[in-house]
């Protein structure tokens, strides 16, 4: 069933609103968030560990023996694709990491990634994805959004406007940075037409999480402040052509002042057991790790606590670029990166697994794009450009097959060979395992229903039990 046409839900709103009056609690504006249920849902919440800048496919899941055999020599103009920065002098670059197989499944993992390792039958890795640009700032809208261009709701949103968030003191859509906005901006996790209580709440790893978390007033005299706020806000929005904007806020208002109490709670993670907090990496020496660790942590915490949408970010540990985009010193800085959190992801799918839920969470590891099989010369300080021809991202928990690989890219990783796959596809897959049909998650804008795979998109029944 889709959700009810906009126009509708304003006369209901409305109604709502002239009410506003007697307190906040009356404005629950998640009721306006269409149900479109297919069936009983595999999973309830997603944590998204986003691996901005583009982790090298060809280093970490997805093996390639052949680049070692040829590097050095020029790819040649068949190689070449404007899919990736590339042009026939170029020349093949072997990973300088082995690659062993793990578990009982035999998943072919990086060394890059000990920890990880040891969760590899709990993977389902897809090596067979396709990008549309070899440029951040589009790649990360269209992971983000479905749409290069960005002007759309973040997944985030989609999936609070489609299901709410099982706890009222908090929101639907957590992102838990560290102190980096990604390419494409702070688009990549706006609400955008849908209506603002969906877009993403912004968590720090350092400092005070929230800001103006704490409370100046007491309760008595901010629920005064905020009834008086809600009926000037109702009468304007009464004479208004669309009051969705303004409801929206009202409704952050509602969040926000919950929040107060819930937020601090669930973000401070020293009432954790020593074991848990070694686990995830909190004692680290590397403040970065560290943050990232933290983060994990309380991805976990938000989940259980019922939020639906929890993103992690990567720190940047130069300041300067995006976290996993190294042009230069690959051996290097990837080896920083996965240090930072190699150690923290595999924890985090231990332990909701360890606490039986993993089986109702998707932890979905992605970066924007991979990195090019190729380098200008090899040197010790060469790296690889950016590439959107064939990588790789992964799934664990909430009804994915584990240890399984899907598709594959040619004997170069330089193109995908068999079963390509889109984020559009992705998205309507993770939005199947959340019972939700993605051809009928919608919202009436410009004059059409929209949806976040837009007119793409197929559920890979391949991928899941």
């Amino acid at each position: 069933m889709q959700p009810p046409d906009h126009d509708h839900r304003l006369c209901s709103r409305r109604h709502i609103l002239a009410g506003a009056s007697a307190g906040f609690g009356m404005l629950a504006l998640r009721a306006m968030a269409g149900m479109p249920m297919q069936r009983r849902a595999r999973a309830k919440n997603i944590i998204f560990c986003f691996m901005d800048g583009g982790p090298s496919h060809v280093d970490t899941f997805d093996p390639k023996p052949m680049l070692k055999k040829f590097e050095g020599k020029p790819i040649g103009s068949a190689a070449v694709t404007k899919r990736s920065q590339s042009n026939a002098g170029r020349v093949w670059f072997g990973s300088p990491w082995e690659f062993r197989q793990r578990g009982q499944s035999g998943l072919w993992v990086s060394e890059l990634f000990p920890h990880i390792a040891q969760v590899a039958d709990k993977l389902c890795v897809v090596r067979s994805m396709v990008g549309e640009l070899p440029l951040h700032g589009q790649q990360n809208l269209l992971l983000h959004t479905g749409r290069i261009i960005g002007q759309a709701p973040s997944f985030g949103s989609w999936v609070s406007y489609g299901l709410g968030t099982e706890n009222q003191n908090l929101p639907g859509y957590v992102v838990l940075n560290n102190d980096w906005v990604p390419n494409g901006g702070l688009e990549n996790f706006g609400s955008s037409f849908l209506p603002a209580s969906h877009q993403a709440t912004m968590v720090r790893a350092k400092g005070v999480p929230v800001d103006n978390i704490t409370p100046h007033d007491a309760a008595l005299i901010q629920r005064r402040k905020l009834a008086l706020l809600a009926q000037q806000d109702a009468a304007f929005a009464s004479g208004a052509s669309d009051s969705s904007i303004i409801e929206g806020a009202i409704a952050n208002y509602e969040t926000a002042f919950r929040m107060q109490s819930a937020v601090p709670a669930v973000a401070d993670i020293a009432a954790e057991p020593e074991y848990i907090r070694k686990l995830y990496g909190v004692d680290s020496t590397d403040e970065h790790q560290r943050f990232y660790a933290t983060q994990a942590l309380r991805a976990r915490r938000l989940v259980e606590a019922g939020v639906r949408f929890v993103e992690i970010t990567c720190p940047s540990f130069d300041g300067n670029n995006s976290p996993w985009d190294q042009h230069g010193q690959i051996l290097q800085n990837h080896a920083k990166n996965a240090r930072i959190t190699d150690q923290s992801v595999a924890a985090l799918i231990s332990d909701l697994d360890q606490r039986g839920l993993l089986d109702e969470t998707i932890v979905l590891w992605a970066g924007e794009m991979g990195r090019t099989p190729h380098t200008p010369k090899i040197s010790s300080a060469c790296g690889r450009d950016h590439h959107v021809n064939g990588y790789s991202i992964f799934m664990a928990g909430g009804g994915f097959k584990g240890g399984m690989i899907f598709g594959e890219t040619d004997d170069f990783g330089n193109a995908v060979a068999s079963d390509p796959v889109d984020i559009h596809d992705i998205h309507a897959t993770l939005l199947h395992q959340m019972g939700v049909d993605h051809e009928k998650l919608v919202f009436r804008h410009g004059g059409r229903d929209q949806r976040l795979t837009d007119v793409h998109g197929r559920v890979m029944r391949e991928l899941t039990a």
